[in-house]
Parts: structure tokens; C-alpha cells; sequence
């Protein structure tokens, strides 16, 4: 199902021992444009500080009770990787997060989790299955990890949400609105739309584009550049953010845009 990232903001994280914090933002790779991370600032007992918890440390998802149950302890957060949520995330500080909490890598695999098309799924199999009592990490093993990427040049970043959802939507002919929102599958942890305002341009609404669309993004002109045309964009169907939309919706959508949709369904001509 659909979810607005958005909607997690505020939501509690619940440790099997106890309160964790409150979810401040989620930071996607730019690759796959997944969620990898969830940054929950902590409360007095964790020293308040901001942690990252991966969609793997995560069982439960309650989003009448705005609740997410985390499978680890109130000890394994406070000793966890101290990360600075106010630059992106590199792949080292992923390495030292994964081997803290002993879960598998996802990088260097064709699905989205590694082993899996789902968090859950990238598991199970897995000879730690499960969080261990105390973290897996070793200084000479993470050290390995950073040089194996280091010497592969290999070092993507991980966005914040919250920072992008303020980029400006530049189009084919110009700029056409901002980012507003993302919709997440709440499965896979995957980005499927992006909710783009245009109402900065013209009296106009929220439509959706699908990250695949997307021609590039530049971080330091906070610009996301889509290949598409403004009259395209302004003339696609309207996204109502009180009700996310069902494959019927998303089909007119990726036939407006004569664009194929995630689930492989083929549509018609372009629509602008």
C-alpha cells in the first residue's frame, strides 16, 4: 500500500524494552531512490540525540496508533554509530550502521534488499537472522568494508526526505512547481511517486511523477529536472493528499505521461 512519507513524521519507535523516540525524517539512496534509513531523534534517556534505524530494524508498523516497533534494545541504540543527519550519508556510514547491527548488505544485489524484494524478506536465510544480543561489529571488519569501497570508488550518498521535499521541479521547458511530498510503498520501503506542487507557477494542483522520470537531480541547485513538459505536468490528473491513489489512478497517470508503469501495465501515447 501507499503511504505519504510525511505521514511518519512524529510517529513513535518502540524498542522491545521501551521508548526510543520520535521519527524526524528518512533518507532514500538516490540510486534506487528506496528508503534506507529512518532518523529518530531519541529522548532524554538516549541522550536526545539523532540515531538512524534501518526499514530492517523495523517489525511494525502501526499508522492508526502512529507507532513503529523496532526490533532491537534501548542499549543497542545508545551505543550505536554516531551520524551528523545534517549531511547525506555515505556509503561508510551505512557500513558502520549495517555491521553494528549485523544485517546484510543490500548494495551489489539485483533486488532492493539484497536477499529480497522487502526488508523482511532480505532476512530470512540470513545466519544472523534476527538482531544478536550484542552488535557484530569489529573495527578491523569495518575498516575492511570502507577500504573494499574506497578502492571501488564506490561511495553513493543517501538524501534526507525532508531536504528534497523543498527542491524546485524544473521540466523539459522550464520550472513547473516544487516537490511537496513522497509516497512510499510501505512494503518495500520503495519511493513510487513523488507529489509535485505546481501552484508556485500558476493557480494550479499536486500531481505525482514516478522517479523514473526523473533526468537528474541537482543537489546544489536543490533542483529536481524531469523529462517531461510543463504543459504535460500541468495537465495531469490531480493528486487528492487525502486520498492516495488506487491502480486504476495510477494507470491514467502513467497513461497521461505515455510512460510503463512499475507493474510492468502498458499504456498509450504520450501525453505531452
Amino acid at each position: 500500500m501507499l503511504r505519504n512519507v510525511n505521514d511518519l513524521y512524529g510517529f513513535s519507535v518502540l524498542a522491545g524494552d521501551g521508548p526510543i523516540g520520535k521519527v524526524r525524517d528518512c533518507y532514500f539512496d538516490d540510486v534506487t531512490w528506496t528508503v534506507r534509513f529512518i532518523v529518530v531523534e531519541t529522548g532524554p534517556g538516549l541522550g536526545g540525540r539523532k540515531v538512524l534505524i534501518s526499514p530492517l530494524g523495523i517489525h511494525g508498523v502501526d499508522w492508526a496508533g502512529q507507532t513503529l516497533a523496532a526490533s532491537m534494545t534501548l542499549a543497542q541504540v545508545k551505543a550505536s554509530p554516531d551520524v551528523d543527519t545534517r549531511k547525506p550519508v555515505s556509503r561508510q556510514h551505512e557500513v558502520e550502521q549495517f555491521a553494528y547491527y549485523g544485517y546484510p548488505y543490500y548494495w551489489g544485489d539485483a533486488q532492493l534488499w539484497g536477499g529480497g524484494p522487502r526488508p523482511g524478506t532480505s532476512l530470512r536465510g540470513y545466519a544472523s537472522s534476527g538482531l544478536p544480543n550484542e552488535p557484530r561489529a569489529t573495527a578491523s571488519f569495518v575498516d575492511a568494508q570502507l577500504k573494499l569501497h574506497q578502492d571501488r570508488g564506490d561511495d553513493p550518498h543517501l538524501r534526507s526526505c525532508s531536504a528534497v521535499e523543498k527542491y524546485h521541479l524544473h521540466a523539459i521547458d522550464g520550472d513547473i512547481g516544487h516537490v511537496e511530498s513522497f509516497l512510499v510503498d510501505d512494503e518495500a520501503w520503495a519511493i513510487r511517486y513523488l507529489v509535485v506542487n505546481t501552484s508556485d507557477w500558476w493557480l494550479g494542483h499536486q500531481t505525482l511523477i514516478a522517479p523514473s522520470w526523473i533526468a537528474d537531480i541537482s543537489w546544489l541547485d536543490a533542483t529536481v529536472s524531469v523529462d517531461l513538459t510543463r504543459q504535460s505536468i500541468k495537465a495531469a490528473p490531480t493528486f487528492d493528499p487525502t486520498a492516495l491513489p488506487n491502480r486504476e489512478q495510477e494507470r491514467k497517470l502513467f497513461d497521461h505521461f505515455g510512460r510503463q508503469d512499475h507493474q510492468n501495465a502498458t499504456v498509450a501515447q504520450p501525453g505531452g
